[in-house]
């Protein structure tokens, strides 16, 4: 990494905090899954880690949750933010610290609908801070250093060293503390001693104007879910999702399909009945690598190498748009 020079500019890497385990606290330092999560103000993160040379950190909450409850309210907060941050000159980078569970999510949402040419790093933990050997207080330095980096950005992922595209971050383990993988695309590069090493290109950002999208009004998101494609599956699922209406009616469906987007017959019946009833249909692969590769007379359209999960954002983000 490249440090600023005492004759150069201040420089500053803006932390928003959002709460996760990263922020959590436990009874006994012994205990790394029986705590309460989104407990530690983000200040309070920051305690005794040093800037890069010539930055300066500046602290901001913008929630406080377990990022399992994560809601859309906290990602357009976080847009906007993001984008007010980014506007200012002398501001290098955003680092977001975050709970593990939806990571990816927010990651990919953000990926969506910022395009910054400036880094904007997500980071997180999988033990709490009053763990013994806590790891979130390395992922942050190492975010910092990614956010301070010049030539960075785009969207990343940083956690145990590893720089992760957000279009590409997925959770694959429950507990170690090197959680995280990006398929087949690989890490984009890894953090050594505060130096990035990059192995492939930053990512780019999405293409929805986030002013449009996210100004001063709350968005009314549309309503998307997820049903799985299993052995024995039904279609009762969206039958019942179709009848239900109310103030909150389906807009959207993500059908977690099976190996290259394929579907037990009952479910995908149901589904073309939901496609032909004006929802929105899209499939997406249960595999944690590769994508669906299309074929001729595929009845309904793929996400790609989109998860069920981010396939559905970008669903709900087509139908805003």
């Amino acid at each position: 990494m490249v440090n600023s020079s005492s004759s150069e500019l201040p420089r500053r890497v803006v932390v928003l905090g959002t709460g996760g385990t990263i922020a959590g606290r436990a009874a006994s330092s012994g205990d790394n899954i029986g705590y309460t999560a989104a407990q530690v103000g983000v200040a309070d993160l920051l305690g005794g880690i040093e800037a890069p040379d010539g930055v300066t950190l500046e602290a901001e909450q913008v929630a406080q949750v377990d990022s399992k409850d994560m809601s859309f309210a906290i990602w357009q907060q976080l847009a906007r933010r993001c984008a007010h941050w980014l506007a200012q000159a002398d501001v290098a980078g955003v680092v977001i610290t975050h709970g593990t569970d939806t990571i990816e999510e927010t990651a990919f949402f953000l990926h969506s609908v910022l395009v910054p040419s400036k880094p904007v790093v997500l980071t997180c933990a999988m033990r709490p801070a009053t763990a013994l050997s806590p790891d979130g207080p390395q992922n942050v330095r190492d975010a910092i250093s990614v956010a301070a980096t010049r030539g960075a950005h785009g969207v990343t992922v940083v956690c145990a060293g590893a720089i992760h595209a957000g279009v590409d971050i997925q959770k694959v383990h429950t507990y170690r503390l090197d959680a995280f993988a990006s398929g087949d695309a690989g890490p984009v590069g890894y953090v050594e001693e505060g130096e990035v090493r990059l192995v492939r290109s930053w990512p780019q950002g999405g293409t929805l104007p986030v002013v449009k999208l996210f100004g001063a009004t709350e968005v009314q998101w549309p309503r998307v879910e997820i049903v799985m494609s299993h052995a024995g599956a039904s279609g009762a699922v969206i039958e019942a999702l179709l009848q239900a209406g109310g103030v909150d009616p389906l807009r959207g469906l993500v059908l977690a399909a099976t190996g290259n987007g394929t579907l037990h017959h009952a479910l995908e019946a149901a589904a073309l009945k939901a496609r032909d009833a004006g929802i929105e249909v899209l499939r997406a692969t249960r595999c944690s690598s590769g994508r669906i590769l299309p074929k001729a007379g595929d009845p309904l359209r793929d996400a790609g190498s989109l998860t069920p999960a981010k396939a559905r954002i970008a669903l709900m983000l087509e139908l805003l748009g």
